[in-house]
C-alpha cells in the first residue's frame, strides 16, 4: 500500500526541483495535444470510507489546449482501487472515464496552478480472491462527476503535474460513492 507520507515527500521534491528549473526558463505549461500518464493514492470519502482503505490509482490522460488561452480539456480513464476493511481477500475498484475542462491560472513563473472540473462514467466493481481464484464483479456505470487542482510543471520536453480531484456518483440503491485521488502524472 503506499504511504501517503512518502507520496507526499517524493511529490514535494519534484515541485520544489521543478521551481528552480520553472524560474530559469519560463515556458508555456500547455501545449496544442498531448498524452499522459499518472498514478498515486486514493482516498475513500463519505461512505465508501467506513468499508475500504486508502488505496492507489492509475490513470491515462489525453489534453487538447492551446497557450493563448487559460482554459483546455482533458479526457482521462482511471483506475482506483481499495482494499476492504477487516477482509484481506477482496478490494474495490472503480473505472472513470471524465471528460473535463483545465483552467490555467497565469503565473510569472513556469509552474501553473489549474482548476480542474468534469463529468464522466464511473464503472465500480469489486473483486476477491478465494483459494487461489479470482472473482470480479461489477454495476453497470454510474454518471458523476469530478473536481479539484492542481500544479503543472514545465521540464525539458515535458510537463509534470500533481493534482487532488473529489469524485462522486450516485449508488443504484440508494447512497453515494465518492473519494478523492491524489495524483503525480507527466504529460508528453
Amino acid at each position: 500500500m503506499v504511504s501517503l507520507s512518502k507520496f507526499a515527500a517524493v511529490a514535494a521534491i519534484v515541485i520544489s526541483s521543478a521551481t528552480v528549473a520553472g524560474a530559469q526558463s519560463v515556458t508555456s505549461a500547455t501545449k496544442p495535444f498531448s498524452l499522459g500518464l499518472s498514478g498515486g493514492a486514493s482516498i475513500p470519502t463519505g461512505d465508501l470510507s467506513n468499508s475500504v482503505n486508502t488505496g492507489y490509482n492509475i490513470g491515462g490522460h489525453v489534453g487538447l489546449g492551446s497557450p493563448a488561452i487559460p482554459i483546455g480539456f482533458r479526457g482521462d480513464v482511471n483506475y482506483d482501487n481499495f482494499g476492504a476493511k477487516g477482509s484481506g481477500n477482496s478490494n474495490a475498484h472503480v473505472w472513470s472515464y471524465t471528460a473535463n475542462a483545465v483552467y490555467d491560472i497565469p503565473t510569472m513563473t513556469g509552474i501553473r496552478p489549474y482548476v480542474i472540473g468534469g463529468i464522466g462514467g464511473f464503472k465500480p466493481g469489486v473483486s476477491t480472491s478465494t483459494g487461489g481464484s479470482t472473482y470480479s464483479a461489477s454495476s453497470g456505470t454510474k454518471f458523476g462527476f469530478d473536481l479539484g487542482g492542481g500544479l503543472t510543471i514545465p521540464l525539458s520536453g515535458f510537463n509534470a503535474f500533481v493534482e487532488a480531484r473529489y469524485n462522486h456518483f450516485n449508488n443504484d440503491g440508494g447512497g453515494s460513492t465518492s473519494f478523492v485521488p491524489i495524483t503525480f502524472g507527466v504529460m508528453f
